[in-house]
């Protein structure tokens, strides 16, 4: 079997456009793995290609810090794939069942972001969900989707009820399952997710605490959660991106350059 992990760049083989999505993509699943919100080879995260109806997706068997711009798969909606590089890897189609439905359904989406971690696990499997006990949990009052759990995602049938469930909201608990985020951009999906990863995380440790839990007035709530919302003060994730981008140059590491 042919389970290389390096691979020749399609810079040149591709418009400038998809290259750029490429490198923003494979970036954004390295700050993923660096930030502690990945499942060893599982979950995925989508990218749509600028004015084509074409997504990128990561290889099936590579760890999150594994991935470069030229090691992702090129798919349709329906994830039948377009091009791969030269290997036996192939996709995880059964996954792509969550991202085909949000792509197909919201025009504004062009990054998903799915996750399986400890603290998101945790809180999708409490009743009364993601608590704004946070000025960042906050952020999520109104704008947050919940899915019921029907077993691992494979069925076709499930696309209607996680399009329904999602709205217009740029975030989903996926209940008893784990996290969901999505965006306009990349930069933005990744910088809701951390935000929403951070806020499991303090709302386990909170619980955990067993000390009684402080939670603002509606009005407080409401409000906060307006001022945090993309576009209200200022584009959600790109001040951030130079500066992870920078992060990510600086780290020492063995793999290939995200870049590349």
């Amino acid at each position: 079997m042919n389970y290389k992990t390096s691979f020749k760049s399609v810079k040149d083989s591709v418009s400038p456009e998809e290259w750029q999505t490429r490198v923003d993509l494979a970036a954004c699943y390295r700050l993923m793995d660096l930030y502690g919100m990945t499942d060893l080879i599982y979950n995925h995260i989508t990218a749509k290609i600028p004015n084509t109806e074409h997504l990128l997706i990561n290889l099936y068997g590579l760890l999150y810090k594994e991935i470069t711009a030229s090691s992702l798969v090129k798919i349709d909606l329906e994830g039948n794939i377009l091009s791969k590089p030269d290997t036996d890897y192939g996709i995880n189609k059964s996954g792509y069942v969550i991202h085909g439905a949000i792509h197909g359904a919201r025009a504004d989406v062009n990054c998903v972001i799915h996750t399986h971690t400890r603290a998101g696990m945790a809180v999708a499997s409490m009743k009364d969900g993601l608590l704004p006990m946070t000025q960042t949990s906050m952020r999520f009052v109104g704008h947050m989707g919940y899915h019921d759990y029907e077993g691992p995602a494979i069925d076709l049938d499930e696309r209607v009820r996680l399009v329904q469930d999602l709205g217009q909201h740029d975030a989903m608990i996926l209940r008893n399952h784990g996290l969901l985020t999505c965006g306009a951009t990349i930069q933005q999906a990744f910088n809701t997710m951390y935000q929403l990863e951070l806020s499991c995380r303090a709302q386990v440790d909170a619980v955990n605490s067993r000390a009684d839990l402080l939670i603002p007035s509606k009005e407080v709530l409401e409000k906060t959660a307006h001022l945090y919302q993309p576009g209200t003060r200022r584009p959600y994730g790109v001040l951030e991106w130079h500066a992870l981008r920078r992060l990510l140059n600086a780290e020492p590491s063995n793999y290939p350059r995200f870049d590349t």
